[in-house]
């Protein structure tokens, strides 16, 4: 092998490692398990208390300079998934979200993030709710290391322009999957 393909493969290898490194956990949500009922959603039918989980992070790539958290089922039968929870522009110092903060009042976003309008039609977290006797639905929970400070999307944009737009500037991302099913009710 010549020198520049060794080195090729050596700066490969190091950034698979560091990217490696980049670690989404959840002291609420375990990954591959059920979730709680107090992440389900309180609208079409379903009666959860609708809260966002914490979130913890670490590992992000040295470069950068903001985050974002996506949460994203998709199971849902819509032809595209269905967005859970969208947000953006949270500062680079930031390795965590506390329980409940995509609650729609925002008071519990560190500052200067931003949430964005998701498919329950809302800029805040919209809990699990599949439909009744549906197998249990995939919720991937992502964050995003990007390479800006701050996306400049419109206000009233919609989760999946943020997607593109945080897909077009991201530098890592870390993920695990969590499941949540309702049984069909009993007539």
């Amino acid at each position: 092998m010549n020198r520049t393909l060794i080195a090729g493969v050596i700066a490969l290898a190091a950034a698979g490692a560091a990217h490696a490194a980049f670690k989404l956990e959840s002291p609420d949500v375990k990954a591959n398990a059920m979730m709680d009922r107090k992440f389900e959603a309180n609208v079409f039918g379903c009666t959860g208390e609708n809260k966002s989980p914490a979130l913890k992070w670490s590992g992000a790539p040295k470069d950068t300079k903001s985050f974002a958290v996506t949460v994203y089922d998709p199971d849902a039968p819509t032809g595209s998934g269905w967005w859970h929870w969208s947000v953006i522009n949270i500062p680079a110092n930031v390795t965590e979200l506390k329980l409940d903060a995509g609650n729609v009042s925002n008071a519990n976003l560190p500052p200067g993030a931003h949430q964005v309008r998701i498919d329950y039609g809302v800029a805040a977290w919209g809990g699990a709710c599949p439909p009744e006797g549906d197998k249990p639905h995939r919720y991937v929970f992502t964050v995003h290391a990007l390479k800006t400070e701050k996306l400049d999307i419109p206000a009233d944009a919609t989760a999946a322009l943020a997607g593109f737009m945080i897909n077009a500037n991201s530098i890592g991302k870390a993920s695990f999957t969590a499941r949540y099913g309702r049984p069909k009710a009993k007539k």
